[in-house]
């Protein structure tokens, strides 16, 4: 019998979605874990348009609603990608690596198939949050089907590549625990000092050009323009340079780390 090798990309790319299957297979097994990822951006949506929206105006804008949803929208699969490190983490302390370094597959994909599978984990969340947003809080796309589409793959690009961040904060720390603070410990001051919620304009001016400079307000700006049909300018090609810049570091640096980690 012939044993066909397959090349080492093909090899890769095989392993990583074998690890995706294994980790997306556990979603219905543990399916509150994902209702409670969607609860929190619900919470910000009705606090934010039901208690604040009244006394918040954004020129420009027909009403908060408009400004804010894709702020949530973008906060909400930023907040998603800490399951990376977290579930990297978790796989650590229970010595399931150890147990995965043995077989025969490529190191790299460990990294690649949970990174893959959180995606998919975010685009669900992605999917309930627009629900709810459009009822029953009303909000629209004024834009094309092609632009709302656009917005989100930039969103759901920028998460993916902050998977990698994550990522590397799991094979950092010593504990779950500690992954899951070193993981939203950084993401809150750079979701809340952005565009996402008000225009910076409306910021201190030491921190205008803080918020200004923050890739997720740049992320944030280009999604909100696509979903409401206004120009983009070059907020959107900003955006994927951040996150093609963001998976060449991150990535590299994680996966050496993980190289590392598990040598015999």
């Amino acid at each position: 019998m012939t044993v066909v090798e397959m090349s080492p990309v093909r090899a890769v790319v095989h392993d990583s979605w074998v690890e995706a299957e294994r980790h997306l297979r556990i979603i219905p097994r543990n399916i509150e874990l994902l209702i409670f990822a969607t609860i929190q951006p619900i919470m910000f949506v009705v606090l934010f348009v039901y208690v604040f929206g009244g006394s918040i105006e954004v020129p420009g804008f027909a009403n908060y609603d408009q400004f804010l949803i894709p702020g949530i929208f973008a906060q909400s699969v930023v907040f998603g990608s800490a399951f990376t490190g977290v579930g990297i983490a978790e796989d650590l302390s229970k010595g399931l690596v150890d147990r995965l370094r043995s077989l025969p597959m490529a190191r790299s994909a460990v990294l690649i198939g949970r990174t893959v599978s959180d995606l998919v984990r975010n685009c669900i969340t992605f999917v309930v949050m627009l629900a709810v947003s459009f009822w029953p809080i009303g909000f629209r796309f004024e834009g094309t089907p092609l632009e709302a589409l656009l917005a989100t793959l930039l969103l759901l690009f920028f998460s993916y590549s902050l998977s990698w961040v994550q990522a590397l904060f799991g094979l950092s720390v010593g504990s779950v625990e500690a992954a899951n603070s070193a993981g939203f410990i950084w993401m809150f001051p750079m979701t809340f000092v952005s565009s996402a919620f008000v225009d910076p304009a409306s910021m201190p001016g030491w921190l205008q050009p803080i918020a200004d400079a923050n890739p997720f307000t740049i992320v944030t700006n280009a999604a909100r323009a696509l979903y409401n049909g206004n120009p983009v300018g070059n907020d959107a090609i900003y955006s994927l340079m951040w996150s093609v810049g963001i998976i060449a570091v991150f990535a590299t640096l994680a996966i050496r780390k993980f190289e590392r980690s598990t040598v015999a």
